[in-house]
């Protein structure tokens, strides 16, 4: 492939290059591209169905309806009960995902685990089970082909970032740029979860650097804090996703001061459901 694009932003004073993930493809882009990018040169005859959860907006789940749709493969993707409003919704990841052909299934709170944890009971060679957000080994090839992106950039910059909900891109990019620091921050769950999520994969290399907030703030709660930081960039002429990337940046204009690379995970389409929910606090 060719490598993603850089830009270059201003923001309160300091300069950031971004290497711009989101431009890969319109929904297959940022780090699920990565992590899926042993799935996407898979000869479509390997499998014949995907399976995969989580929730109802991740960008992972409508990366995985793209790719099951180009691949001619069934895409079956579990969660727990939604609400009516947001099977009603016709904007954002969910109603563009069931649009690709996502098969979703509903499973009651008590039960939800215990039918995750089966989901690999039984298949056939031609089914392929993909873990929640893509957190799984197959993701590191593709994290190495970023790394080497990287690594022929013409820049004195040692520092990359890129924020985490399972820690998949940040624990192998880190893996993979040993003479770099990768700073990441817990978006969902704090410093400790994020850590644990990590060493199921690999051991946390001493290059990553977890930059936790000092206050808790709820995963996908509409923050004015995050909007904020989200019009500055969008002033810059760059859309960033409105759950994890708000707070990556926060954390970096507080706890950092070097030049950095930030890494563009995409996930911009879930915007449009999110603005929605905005709207009250704007």
């Amino acid at each position: 492939m060719i490598p993603s694009p850089l830009s270059s932003v201003t923001l309160d004073g300091r300069d950031f290059l971004i290497k711009r993930d989101d431009l890969i493809d319109p929904y297959l882009a940022g780090n699920k591209y990565r992590k899926l990018y042993t799935l996407i040169k898979t000869p479509k005859e390997r499998y014949r169905k995907l399976i995969s959860y989580g929730g109802t907006q991740s960008n992972a789940m409508l990366a995985l309806a793209a790719l099951c749709k180009e691949k001619e493969w069934s895409f079956q993707y579990f969660t727990k009960p939604l609400s009516e409003r947001q099977k009603g919704e016709a904007s954002g990841n969910y109603a563009l995902a069931r649009s690709l052909g996502m098969e979703h299934y509903e499973i009651p709170h008590e039960y939800y685990k215990e039918r995750v944890a089966s989901l690999r009971f039984n298949l056939d060679e031609s089914t392929i089970v993909v873990d929640q957000g893509g957190a799984a080994h197959l993701a590191k090839e593709g994290l190495e082909q970023l790394a080497c992106e990287i690594k022929e950039i013409n820049s004195d910059i040692r520092s990359v970032a890129t924020p985490s909900g399972t820690g998949t891109t940040a624990l192998y990019l880190a893996l993979a740029l040993p003479e770099y620091r990768v700073y990441t921050t817990p978006s969902v769950g704090d410093a400790l979860y994020l850590k644990e999520q990590m060493r199921v994969l690999e051991m946390i290399p001493k290059n990553l650097i977890i930059l936790e907030p000092e206050k808790k703030y709820p995963f996908g709660k509409p923050n004015r804090e995050f909007y904020e930081i989200y019009q500055k960039l969008l002033a810059c002429e760059i859309e960033f996703d409105l759950l994890y990337a708000p707070l990556m940046w926060k954390m970096l204009l507080e706890q950092t001061s070097e030049p950095i690379l930030y890494i563009h995970s995409g996930g911009v389409s879930g915007n449009a459901s999110m603005l929605e929910r905005y709207k009250a606090l704007i």
